[in-house]
């Protein structure tokens, strides 16, 4: 006769988010011992989760939990993104989450290797995969952790859950802290949107902007011609990328030309120095694709697309806040998932 109830199947399931059915077998195999059930469950778990764990997990989510002084953003992936909007997994990530911040988990490896529940995270993610029945990863994560109360911490995440972003700002005062947090919001929903690499020009590899020089000039090049051919007025051919690649002396060769083609224009020459500035600046703009395109900071504001993010900052601070931190993680960037032929796959199982 067995030594367990409706009541006790009820209690196990809700202890261990396993299937109903799984719970029977549980406590049938363990007549009753409710802690034997348990670490029944666990075993068989781990053995469903090993067989899963070659599989490719490139959907999932990504989410941000904060508190008054820190936040943390991570990405846990799934094999479908059917089981990305299950209530199980929505719960899982909730409490991992939940996890990193009270520990101050501050990147994926640290979660992986945390004890949650009294358990190896491992055995715990292990048993969630068992339950919810498709691979999960704790692919990255990352923390930002304010120093003081002048630090400004805000973040975003998109409405699919697929994109998030964190910003930390160090700030003044308090009270420009205060006043920058809401801002960082807006920031962050621009670089949601934006996909920035890095905060500023000054994070690049200059390898890397010398890999993409060539190719961005070219590609302004066959711009023109197209811009030619509608009779439409061209762009200026750059001679840079980045302003990691413009020294003070190329400044001064720019101001220089400048100088010479208002002299050949018979601008005279009391008025240059109201006319050189812009000129400059738009030297540099057309010299600065790829930290146009890729570095926060310089980014056109979506919102006001008269100044860039890093202009947009100083005037709402008054210049008294600067963008320290910046984190954007979309679910399954870098992951490459083989393409199934379907029909062959049915071939083969029938062969």
């Amino acid at each position: 006769m067995a030594n367990f109830g409706p009541k006790d199947i009820k209690n196990l399931r809700e202890t261990t988010n396993a299937g109903m059915m799984d719970c029977k077998k549980a406590l049938t195999e363990t007549d009753g011992d409710f802690d034997a059930a348990i670490a029944w469950l666990r075993e068989k778990g781990l053995g469903a989760a090993a067989k899963k764990a070659s599989k490719v997990a490139a959907e999932g989510v990504v989410t941000v939990q904060a508190d008054d002084n820190k936040a943390v953003i991570i990405e846990i992936n799934s094999q479908t993104d059917f089981v990305a909007q299950n209530d199980t997994f929505k719960k899982v990530v909730a409490k991992i989450a939940a996890h990193a911040l009270d520990n101050n988990l501050a990147d994926a490896e640290a979660i992986n290797n945390s004890v949650i529940d009294g358990q190896p995270f491992s055995e715990y993610l292990s048993l969630q995969i068992a339950t919810i029945g498709e691979n999960l990863v704790v692919r990255r994560a990352g923390m930002i952790n304010a120093a003081d109360e002048t630090v400004a911490i805000n973040g975003y995440v998109h409405a699919n859950n697929r994109v998030a972003v964190l910003l930390a700002a160090k700030c003044e005062d308090k009270t420009i802290a205060d006043k920058i947090k809401a801002e960082l919001k807006n920031v962050a929903m621009h670089a949601a949107a934006m996909n920035p690499r890095t905060l500023s020009y000054k994070d690049f590899d200059p390898s890397f902007v010398q890999d993409e020089t060539a190719g961005r000039i070219e590609k302004v090049k066959k711009e023109n011609e197209e811009l030619a051919r509608l009779g439409k007025p061209l762009k200026n051919v750059p001679q840079y990328v980045s302003r990691l690649q413009i020294t003070d002396e190329i400044l001064a060769e720019a101001k220089k030309a400048i100088e010479a083609e208002l002299q050949a224009e018979g601008k005279p020459e009391k008025i240059w120095d109201k006319i050189v500035p812009g000129k400059l600046d738009r030297y540099i703009a057309d010299n600065t694709l790829l930290d146009q395109e890729l570095a926060l900071l310089d980014q056109n504001y979506v919102l006001d697309d008269s100044m860039t993010v890093g202009q947009f900052i100083d005037k709402v601070s008054g210049g008294k806040a600067t963008l320290t931190d910046f984190i954007r993680l979309e679910v399954g960037e870098g992951i490459e998932v083989a393409e199934e032929d379907f029909a062959a796959e049915v071939a083969k199982q029938m062969a």
